[in-house]
């Protein structure tokens, strides 16, 4: 289908342009978002009537979302959640969430700004898009962590998987460290044992 952009949409064209896009997009997406018209003669007439006023429209509100951005972007929020030994969440963290603890931090988006190609599923500290226009887009980091303590060292860079596992084999490795020492001095014993008897023998004769 045939469509004329009513404000720019990513990886498909800016204001103005008329664009050949997937029936179904159309109708679920563009049509009934108003981000586009359908492209046919009449709609072009009135496109082409009202776009001084539909260019100082977006241009309004991509001001307004460059002053909002200021407010938003490089911003950190913590969400806590129980997760196992691999790091896995038990559940998932979703765009809701993360509205709502940046909301917490005075930073006011909706869920259709956050770009979230997928729920977030293990701890760590991830880069989450939110576009607060079609052309202002910032970036907010979401730390999920099982305890507020993991969140700091997660924030300080610190991989808290990683340490784990390496906390988990140093103990192992003290297990098998004496044994490995038995291992080592059993042949220089079983030497000195062996050389005992042919000095005893020498002696004799």
């Amino acid at each position: 289908m045939e469509v004329i952009l009513l404000e720019r949409v990513e990886k498909l064209g800016g204001i103005g342009d008329v664009v050949n896009v997937k029936n179904g997009f159309a109708r679920n997406y563009l049509l009934p978002n108003k981000k586009a018209l359908r492209a046919n003669e009449s709609n072009r007439k009135v496109f082409e009537a009202n776009r001084a006023k539909i260019e100082a429209d977006n241009a309004e509100r991509r001001t307004d979302a460059e002053k909002a951005a200021k407010g938003v972007d490089g911003k950190t929020v913590k969400l806590i959640r129980q997760a196992s030994n691999t790091g896995q969440l038990y559940g998932s963290v979703s765009a809701r969430d993360i509205v709502e603890a940046l909301e917490a931090e005075g930073a006011k988006v909706t869920k259709s700004q956050v770009v979230l190609d997928r729920p977030i599923k293990n701890i760590g500290v991830h880069d989450v898009k939110v576009a607060l226009h079609p052309e202002v887009a910032v970036t907010v980091k979401v730390n999920v962590a099982r305890s507020p303590e993991e969140a700091d060292l997660q924030a300080q860079g610190v991989d808290v998987l990683a340490q784990m596992f390496e906390e988990e084999a140093a103990p192992a490795a003290e297990e098998l460290a004496p044994e490995a020492a038995v291992e080592a001095a059993a042949p220089a014993e079983t030497e000195a044992e062996a050389s005992a008897p042919a000095e005893a023998t020498e002696d004799e004769q």
